[in-house]
């Protein structure tokens, strides 16, 4: 029996060198199918093949070995921190020994519920224990999966493309699409985990920096003390209330100002923008090179970028170490920033009842490895994570002032649908019709952009109002080097200068951090997709047949990039 699987694997194998894809298509009723294939897979690519773009055999195998994204443990090797810096995130060579994994289990339903409090309500004796905790995990060897600095480096090997997915030469980043969520739950469940286990305290939970709520707006007193301090950070930010939009403009706000505004991002991030799960959680990414995207989810933009670079040194190349992915996991207060977003992603669950949010099975099967308490290497699945009660956590309540900060328009509707008239007028008048297509065909963003864009349902019945979300779609977004690049988007906007989240015209943000592109990866470009119902219905066009969509470019790297075009979508 194993001879003659051994010459059926034999025989594939050869066919699949030398017959085209289409002949493989017929084995499929093989038994041990997944087995077959697996051998089969080996056996190819074993021999150094370097595959290209017309290479159709390899992106055959590439599209149908895999059923889910998952990392290839022996494919670590140096990335690219910034264009200029070539880094080495992996871990040790001495780990392959001991690497078997097992797969996740959850605590005991007997074991006490942690729970995440907020970093500004901590006590002296909470404090203690996480300094304590931090110290020693500080102290361990880099040697030890447990030590700060293997645990800061779990994000720079699954945020620049260290290792490549299983099966394919195409590389895992975690950012800009549908996996951003549940990795970094998985990352900070098991960070919580070894903190406590070092302490000899099971209940013990990462505090969250809820910089969502005024009363924790100004940068957490704790991370200025040690062992929490990390010299690559903004000085100037520490005693100012957290900018959740910030742009690198030097605009600082007053107090209040900034908090109205921080409140209403969140609105529009959390519920106005995000009602349907791909623009929450992100773009569906597939196995393989052909399955690329790159469509972040509207909180993964801002306040979750923005955050990471307004605490970085801004006189550091990218904002390091929390502007940059490479150096981010290397400051303390990432662990409480990412608490704070994992804790948003329930807060958004339960207003919009999402509670399977994604129900695909390459998303749910999805797996990364990480090290436990115990040192075991443990293999979890993106299945594992949707339910926190089971991974035996929980957050304390906090009261969350932005869902009452539903934004008003900066002029009466009426008076903007006069104004915009007027101006259209004039445009036709001065013969600038480019005005009048949305397809802009890789115009440049040096300049803010403002396009009449047409809406292919403006009479929609009732059902599909319920069920479907009007989406505004950016596409074709191409950024050049890897600076950061931010532009926000505007609906029926009559006043370029009078702007930012607190008017309803805004649609939401695109904010991309320094990341260096792959040469094979260079013409990739992104999409930014934006619920847009409830802005059209407040700013009274829902029953017009177009809208005017303003693009302002927010940091001077807009310049290098150029758009496709802007649409509309609807979603269910």
């Amino acid at each position: 029996m194993v001879a003659q699987k051994c010459s059926c694997v034999v025989l594939l194998a050869f066919m699949a060198v030398a017959l085209p894809p289409a002949t493989l298509l017929i084995l499929t009723t093989c038994t041990d199918l997944w087995e077959l294939k697996v051998a089969i897979l080996n056996i190819v690519l074993s021999h150094d093949r370097k595959p290209s773009s017309n290479d159709n055999v390899t992106n055959f195998y590439e599209a149908n070995m895999a059923s889910e994204i998952s990392p290839n443990l022996t494919s670590c090797h140096d990335s690219y921190g910034r264009t200029d810096l070539l880094v080495n995130c992996c871990p040790p060579p001495s780990d392959k020994a001991t690497n078997v994994p097992i797969d996740f289990q959850y605590p005991s339903k007997l074991s006490r519920l942690r729970v995440r409090r907020p970093v500004h309500l901590l006590d002296s004796a909470y404090v203690a224990k996480y300094t304590k905790a931090l110290t020693i995990m500080k102290s361990l060897p880099h040697s030890d999966p447990r030590s700060f600095s293997r645990q800061a480096l779990l994000h720079c090997v699954f945020c620049t493309g260290a290792y490549d997915q299983k099966f394919s030469s195409a590389t895992i980043n975690i950012h800009r699409q549908w996996l951003f969520y549940p990795y970094h739950r998985m990352y900070m469940y098991f960070h919580e985990r070894i903190l406590g286990s070092l302490i000899g305290d099971d209940t013990f939970a990462l505090p969250f920096w809820n910089w969502d709520n005024p009363n924790s707006m100004i940068f957490p007193k704790m991370f200025l003390e040690e062992p929490f301090i990390d010299s690559q950070r903004e000085p100037s930010h520490s005693s100012h209330a957290v900018d959740l939009n910030f742009d690198k403009t030097g605009i600082v706000l007053e107090r209040e100002e900034q908090v109205d505004a921080n409140l209403a991002l969140m609105y529009n991030q959390v519920i106005a923008a995000a009602k349907k799960p791909e623009l929450f959680m992100g773009c569906p990414l597939y196995p393989g090179k052909d399955g690329y995207c790159d469509g972040p989810g509207t909180v993964e933009m801002a306040p979750h970028n923005t955050v990471h670079t307004w605490v970085g040194l801004a006189s550091n190349p990218h904002q390091e170490n929390m502007g940059a992915f490479y150096s981010a996991g290397w400051d303390p207060c990432f662990y409480s920033h990412h608490a704070n977003i994992d804790r948003i992603w329930d807060v958004w669950r339960d207003i919009h009842g999402m509670y399977l949010p994604i129900n695909d099975t390459v998303w749910l099967k999805s797996y990364f490895y990480f090290y436990d308490e115990n040192l075991q290497l443990v293999k979890i699945k993106v299945s594992d994570v949707l339910n926190t009660t089971k991974l035996g956590y929980t957050y304390e309540k906090s009261h969350l002032p932005w869902l009452n900060k539903r934004p008003k328009p900066f002029v009466s509707p009426n008076i903007a649908k006069h104004t915009l008239k007027a101006q259209e007028n004039y445009y036709k008048e001065n013969s600038r019709l480019h005005l009048f297509s949305n397809k802009l065909e890789g115009r440049s963003l040096e300049h803010p952009i403002t396009v009449k864009v047409y809406r292919p349902k403006p009479y929609r019945s009732i059902e599909e109002i319920k069920e479907e979300e009007e989406v505004l779609v950016v596409y074709g977004i191409k950024t050049e080097g890897d600076t950061k690049v931010k532009f926000d988007v505007y609906v029926n906007l009559v006043n370029e200068t009078n702007v930012g989240p607190t008017y309803r015209e805004f649609a939401g943000t695109f904010v991309r951090l320094p990341m260096r592109i792959k040469t094979s990866d260079a013409n990739r470009k992104s999409n930014l997709k934006l619920g847009i119902s409830e802005l059209l219905n407040d700013l009274e066009v829902d029953g017009d047949d177009s809208i005017w969509v303003t693009i302002l470019p927010k940091t001077s790297s807009c310049a290098g990039i150029t758009i496709d075009g802007v649409r509309i979508d609807y979603m269910r």
